[in-house]
């Protein structure tokens, strides 16, 4: 086995299998574009809900006085 033969399966593996889906993405743009860019949507649902706790957690954060240096 030549180290060349390495590299080709590499490109092979990633050609063939884990860029697949990507591959059925492109072509179920050409039919639906909102079905091709639902994951887009759901990592933008995440996201928000995700700053929206965050910005939440930080307002009860800084309603307590426990933080103060003062005290």
């Amino acid at each position: 086995m030549e180290l060349k033969d390495l590299f080709y399966g590499i490109q092979d593996f990633f050609v063939n299998v884990a860029f697949a889906p990507l591959d059925w993405i492109r072509e179920l743009q050409d039919s639906s574009w909102v079905a091709a860019n639902l994951i887009n949507i759901v990592f933008i649902i995440v996201v928000s809900v995700a700053f929206v706790y965050w910005c939440i957690q930080l307002n009860k954060f800084d309603s307590q006085e426990h933080h103060n240096l003062n005290s």
